[in-house]
């Protein structure tokens, strides 16, 4: 695992985007997966200065999003496949049908969950999966005492992330109990992982995903077992880790075919 620790939210996003734009630039067909929240804003936000300003071309990029409410009417701004719409396949010139999201409307949920797999593994792997965490270590929508091996499917929301996501609704009974979610299996199938975290809010979930133990309790410690996962945060996130000279050290020390930071411009 590859820590990452820089001084702003935007610089978390800018480094990460920087990743993500030496991707497509080589591969312009690569296939991305796609977080929402919070944490991620500041990556499409770069991705689309790199767009507008420096030619990058997502004409052809494919992507898949970790995951979707179940039971939002179609066309909620709130659903996940409306603010991927809004904040980066518009922005991001991405062609929409090359962009996927589990189907949280069906009538047969274990069936759409079925057949997102097997769209992941007709089109994939995945290159580069972008994630967040959340305060209480889940990523996607893998709450805690998931299971390793889990792959696409139905689950409920703990009360944290019920909680944490009444912001973007008008009312907190508004936030969907139920999601459909990429497992963590799913999650670590691909090639590349790119976590990013800002705040103190998220430092506690930090410092147990990158150095307590690998455990379902924790989703996100799951990273630990990938061979190329990347975790760039900002200070506050990076509060409570115990290494942190270490992984400002590897980080400034590396060899020059592992640096990224610069491409995008």
């Amino acid at each position: 695992m590859q820590v990452v620790i820089v001084d702003t939210p935007d610089e978390v996003g800018r480094l990460a985007a920087a990743k993500i734009g030496h991707l497509v630039r080589n591969r312009p067909d690569a296939v991305l997966g796609l977080a929402t929240g919070s944490s991620p804003l500041a990556i499409y936000a770069e991705l689309t200065r790199q767009v507008e300003e420096k030619g990058l071309d997502c004409s052809q990029v494919r992507a898949f999003a970790l995951d979707e409410y179940v039971g939002l009417p179609q066309g909620h701004p709130e659903s996940y496949r409306a603010v991927l719409e809004r904040d980066v396949v518009g922005p991001l010139r991405m062609d929409p049908a090359n962009v996927h999201v589990p189907d949280g409307a069906a009538a047969d949920l274990a069936a759409a969950c079925a057949d997102y797999e097997a769209r992941i593994a007709a089109t994939g792997p995945v290159d580069l999966q972008i994630l967040g965490i959340g305060a209480n270590g889940h990523i996607g929508f893998n709450e805690p005492t998931s299971s390793f091996a889990s792959r696409t499917r139905i689950k409920t929301l703990a009360p944290k992330t019920r909680a944490d996501n009444a912001r973007f609704f008008d009312s907190p009974d508004q936030v969907p109990m139920h999601c459909l979610t990429q497992g963590l299996g799913t999650i670590l199938d691909a090639r590349t992982l790119v976590l990013v975290a800002q705040g103190e809010s998220k430092a506690d979930a930090v410092a147990r995903m990158v150095e307590g133990p690998v455990s379902s309790m924790c989703p996100g410690s799951a990273l630990q077992l990938h061979a190329d996962a990347n975790v760039i945060v900002d200070e506050a996130a990076a509060s409570r880790l115990t290494m942190d000279d270490y992984y400002r050290y590897t980080f400034a020390n590396r060899p020059e075919w592992q640096r990224f930071e610069t491409f995008g411009g």
